[in-house]
């Protein structure tokens, strides 16, 4: 495990204590979470512009006019 000392704004250090204390963790244990879900959302980013710079939009038109022009039943409209 590392130790990382950062610098944050008083306004965010009181709200990262607020909600890690209504949360019942550690500040350190708030933080880790926080990076881990940004961490996240950027690979989750990456790999969908990854698999979107692979797709073909023909193939994507092609699957779409298999789809029958109707309306929807009741409970989807």
């Amino acid at each position: 495990m590392s130790t990382l000392s950062i610098r944050i704004p008083d306004s965010l250090h009181a709200s990262v204590k607020r909600f890690s204390k209504e949360d019942h963790i550690s500040i350190n244990q708030f933080i880790a979470s926080a990076v881990a879900e940004k961490i996240t959302a950027l690979e989750t980013e990456n790999y969908l512009n990854d698999r979107a710079s692979s797709g073909s939009k023909d193939k994507f038109n092609q699957v779409l006019n298999k789809v029958p022009d109707i309306q929807p039943e009741q409970q989807d409209k």
